[in-house]
């Protein structure tokens, strides 16, 4: 059996700040594994005051992001897709209007649409992304939550979006619970202490947003952390709490493990 694990995120570097070790063990493990960014995050701001090409990234922020997200891809092993909305921006106060076409405003029926297509075609086993609350409220992370779940539970009727290919349905659903949010459930830790360093790569890929002496990224919270935490929202097979393994239940330990 092929093991293919699908990560659908807002931004790119969401992927490296909330999943990078999960990925790369899995990857070393010979499952294939992609992510999906549903923004291109050309609304974000320079985080980094040391970057080197901060003249691009006033420039053209979308761009240095598409070429942070290849960097970061290539160094994790994994497939990457983006699905082509434009980033909504976080507004400073709830009466702040969102722009016009952003990922956050268009019609969930829509937005889905390309996501569906790309569980259809990957056929993954194991679906991963953000719970209700997006994980912080960002209009983008809330908006992925609800596309991604939408997009799921699509892909497995063939009556909805045939255009799409034909149905698949995915296994298990896991929220992340990577940057740690205090009291937040976890039923499943995998263990990534020997991708650590693997992380950091792929989170300093993203310069624009990750200072290279970032306390929040690499303190030592993260740098002691063994495991990449997550809660299983839903499985459509039989599984032991708490889990050490995302394909836990869809095919025995001893394949992912050896």
């Amino acid at each position: 059996m092929t093991l293919r694990l699908l990560a659908v995120h807002a931004h790119p570097d969401d992927e490296s700040s909330k999943g990078a070790g999960t990925y790369a063990r899995y990857r070393r493990l010979g499952v294939e594994v992609t992510v999906v960014s549903c923004t291109g995050g050309e609304r974000g701001d320079v985080q980094n005051p040391a970057l080197e090409s901060r003249a691009m990234a006033d420039r053209d922020m979308g761009g240095i992001r598409r070429i942070e997200m290849a960097r970061a891809a290539e160094l994790l092993g994994i497939g990457h897709r983006w699905l082509g909305y434009v980033d909504s921006g976080l507004p400073e106060s709830p009466d702040e209007l969102l722009p016009a076409n952003c990922f956050a405003l268009i019609p969930l029926e829509i937005s889905a649409a390309p996501l569906v297509r790309v569980i259809r075609e990957l056929r993954p086993q194991v679906l991963v992304t953000y719970d209700e609350s997006g994980g912080y409220p960002h209009p983008d992370h809330v908006r992925c939550h609800e596309v991604a779940v939408h997009a799921m539970d699509a892909a497995a009727d063939p009556g909805r979006y045939p255009e799409a290919g034909p149905a698949w349905r995915v296994t298990k659903l896991y929220y992340d619970r990577i940057l740690g949010r205090d009291g937040a459930e976890v039923t499943t830790m995998v263990p990534v202490g020997e991708f650590l360093d693997l992380r950091d790569a792929a989170l300093r890929a993203h310069a624009s947003q990750v200072p290279p002496d970032s306390r929040f990224f690499f303190g030592d919270r993260r740098r002691t952390a063994t495991t990449e935490d997550f809660l299983l929202a839903r499985s459509l097979v039989e599984t032991s709490i708490p889990e050490s393994d995302l394909f836990a239940g869809i095919v025995d330990d001893r394949e992912v493990t050896t």
